[in-house]
């Protein structure tokens, strides 16, 4: 095997694995900033914890759940099928032992 392309996927794996930690460290910090208590803001407590209404005012249908997992798995499998072919066309044919 040529060194270039040992070289170069190297390079390919690890630029990918920088990326992962790169955004990894990103979304970890932003999901655990908290904010500093307000002073003053514990002086009065309620006396009784305050009735909630839960409105659902949006949200997603599950026919429509349903309908984008089935598109992203036929674009998984089609993408699957169309490297599968690519990688076969490079590869070597061997000469046959008739």
């Amino acid at each position: 095997m040529n060194p270039i392309r040992t070289i170069r996927r190297l390079a390919v794996l690890l630029a990918g694995l920088g990326g992962a930690v790169l955004a990894s460290i990103v979304t970890a910090s932003a999901a655990f900033a908290m904010l500093p208590p307000v002073p003053g803001m514990d002086k009065h407590p309620p006396a009784a914890p305050a009735h909630v209404q839960v409105v659902q005012a949006g949200g997603m249908p599950g026919w429509q759940i349903t309908l984008i997992a089935v598109g992203a798995a036929i674009v998984a499998a089609a993408i699957a099928v169309l490297l599968d072919r690519a990688w076969a066309t490079r590869r070597h044919m061997t000469a046959r032992t008739a």
